[in-house]
């Protein structure tokens, strides 16, 4: 049988093929600081028996009948209270009475920053209008004013701050002005801000500023509602109260109370994250309900 001769362009491909360069197929380095394609979430600690999820470095809830803790977590150890300090300030403003008195305003409390009403030198204020500007608006030139006119000057009005603390049993904390604006010496407890928050919150006028939304502030430049920062007012049934703060080393704090079916809750947070302020809160404040003691 007669065979075929070899197609000359299939042996002309083949010689192509042969001397193309040879390519090698290199699995991707990962480098660090580089997102990998499918990240490994990180696992979440485990809790201990009786441990509930939290973000906050420290906090408590409490029996507002009895003041007893119901659930802690750090409860001695010191944070930086940021703007709930202004709890103790108008608790010892409400305590000393006289609440139609006017203060005027000086220069020196105009300076404090950055949350303010803008106050200005001269203008009067009486004590009552200045308590919701302090405690809605967390003004701290407000607080300012209120301290001042009340001891005669911020180092004076301290002195009385710590020792109302001592006498509510609050003896791991030092306060060193009345608005909480950062420093090293000025602390307290989760454990301490519980029970300044259970005796101001035994004070109709201070439960009835703390559970305002909203506040009609008449000011030197014309008249201004003011918004309550405590959100959990709106989204959390029963919230009666009470004050939020924030500085960077203090990080997000928060004294928040609840009432239902005629029993009250007092739950502190502290040192804990945005969300951590008002999730920690709610979590807290379910948790005191459903652990209330029964009376017979």
């Amino acid at each position: 049988m007669a065979r075929s001769a070899p197609n000359p362009c299939l042996i002309f491909a083949a010689l192509a093929l042969l001397l193309l360069p040879t390519h090698r197929v290199h699995a991707k380095k990962h480098h660090p600081g580089h997102a990998s394609p499918s990240p490994t979430p990180s696992p979440t600690p485990e809790l201990a028996p009786g441990e509930i999820p939290l973000a906050a470095g420290g906090a408590v809830v409490i029996d507002e009948i009895s003041g007893e803790p119901l659930y802690e977590k750090n409860p001695e150890q010191e944070f930086f209270p940021a703007s709930t300090t202004k709890i103790l300030t108008a608790l010892i403003i409400i305590e000393t009475g006289d609440l139609e008195h006017q203060v005027t305003v000086e220069p020196e409390d105009t300076h404090v920053e950055p949350s303010s009403l803008d106050l200005k030198p001269g203008e009067k204020y009486t004590r009552i209008q200045l308590l919701y500007g302090m405690m809605l608006k967390s003004a701290n030139d407000v607080a300012q004013a209120l301290a001042r006119d009340n001891a005669g000057s911020i180092e004076a009005f301290s002195e009385k701050m710590n020792l109302r603390a001592r006498e509510l049993g609050a003896l791991s904390s030092h306060f060193e002005n009345p608005h909480g604006l950062h420093k090293p010496d000025h602390f307290t407890t989760p454990r301490d801000l519980s029970l300044i928050a259970r005796t101001a919150m035994q004070q109709p006028l201070f439960r009835k500023i703390v559970s305002t939304v909203n506040y009609e502030w008449i000011g030197g430049a014309g008249p201004v509602w003011l918004q309550n920062h405590n959100k959990l007012l709106t989204r959390f049934p029963g919230c009666t109260g009470l004050k939020t703060g924030y500085t960077v080393p203090a990080q997000q704090v928060l004294v928040s109370s609840a009432l239902r079916d005629g029993r009250e809750v007092i739950s502190v947070v502290m040192h804990t994250d945005h969300p951590g302020i008002w999730e920690d809160s709610k979590t807290l404040l379910t948790y005191g309900f459903s652990h209330l003691p029964t009376f017979p």
